[in-house]
Parts: structure tokens; C-alpha cells; sequence
């Protein structure tokens, strides 16, 4: 008589194998998602439509940033562009403030923040994600009490700006407003 294993042991095994395949799937899926989606951190597809992002109008130190997003060859601005925004949330290790938007007719894009948290051994920064026919383009803005600051990575990929390439903050400590153009 041949010793045919239990029906139970089949099940068990079958279970144990589509868990760790339902596991490696998501798994795999969950860091596909988040690493081709974005290269930073705090990243939300699901982020509404809105121009303000601050927590309480009243209290805190407030940003405005501006700016307008240009073609690849920095000439033209372009309209209907989608732009994401994120950061870390003041006092906070969280990234709760987040936002999408629209540029106008002439790629003008502008929101008001709260000034971000910065990561331990980082400068405050802004996060962005610009989207256009079909292209995504990712870039950071530093910030500070004393001005705006842009990463060699960006200066590289939108030196075509030329004049337009470097951040200009204007503002009290309390309320700044900067201007930070794109080209995608």
C-alpha cells in the first residue's frame, strides 16, 4: 500500500504557498509603486486640488511659492500642467501637507504653506512633481529663514532657464514668498 500524504497536509501546504506569493506579490508591488512613482519621500497619488496648504492661517510662519513651468527648452511656459506638491508637516516627522495643482494659461502656478519641518541633517524642503504629456519630472526646493535654494540636480536638468533658473525669496521670517520656476 503506498503512503499518500493527508488532504490535510495538501491544504496547509497550498495555503502556505499562496500566502508567500500573495506576500511577494504585494510586497514587490508596494515597492514598484512608491520607487517608480516617486524618488522622495511622503509621496501621495491621492492628494486634492487646492492653493493652500496651511494648517492654521493665523498662527506660524507662512510660505508662498510661485513660480511658472517652462518646456524642455525653457522658452515657452506650458499650460494645464499638473503639479504635485509635498513636505514635511511643521514640528512634525509626517508629511501631511500635500496638494495637487493646475497651471493657468500662462504655466503659473502659485500655493501658500506652512514653512516645512526639515529631515535630520537636511535644509527645510518642498517636494515636486510636474506632469505633462506624458512626461513626470521630480525636483526639490530647499528653504530657509535666509533664502531659497535649488540641489545641483536641478540646476543640471533646467540650467536652460537662465535667468529664471535660481529661486528668489522676498518676506519677513513670518511670511516669505518665493519664487521657483521648472522646466520639464
Amino acid at each position: 500500500m503506498k503512503n499518500l500524504p493527508s488532504r490535510r497536509l495538501f491544504l496547509h501546504k497550498s495555503a502556505m504557498v499562496t500566502t508567500g506569493i500573495t506576500l511577494l506579490s504585494s510586497t514587490s508591488m508596494l515597492n514598484a509603486f512608491t520607487k517608480e512613482e516617486s524618488p522622495f519621500e511622503g509621496y501621495n497619488p491621492y492628494a486634492e486640488e487646492t492653493t493652500d496648504l496651511r494648517i492654521s492661517s493665523l498662527f506660524g510662519k507662512h510660505l508662498y511659492v510661485k513660480g511658472e513651468i517652462y518646456d524642455k527648452t525653457g522658452t515657452y511656459t506650458l499650460s494645464n500642467t499638473t503639479i504635485e506638491v509635498w513636505h514635511l508637516s511643521p514640528e512634525s516627522n509626517k508629511y501631511k501637507h500635500h496638494a495637487k495643482l493646475i497651471t493657468n494659461n500662462n504655466g503659473e502656478y502659485s500655493f501658500v504653506t506652512d514653512f516645512p519641518n526639515k529631515e535630520e541633517g537636511k535644509m527645510p524642503r518642498i517636494y515636486f512633481k510636474v506632469s505633462n504629456n506624458n512626461t513626470t519630472y521630480f525636483t526639490e526646493l530647499l528653504v530657509n529663514d535666509f533664502g531659497a535654494h535649488i540641489t545641483d540636480k536641478h540646476w543640471e536638468e533646467n540650467n536652460q532657464l537662465k535667468d529664471n533658473l535660481f529661486p528668489v525669496k522676498k518676506g519677513t521670517k513670518n511670511n516669505s514668498s518665493v519664487i521657483f520656476n521648472i522646466s520639464t
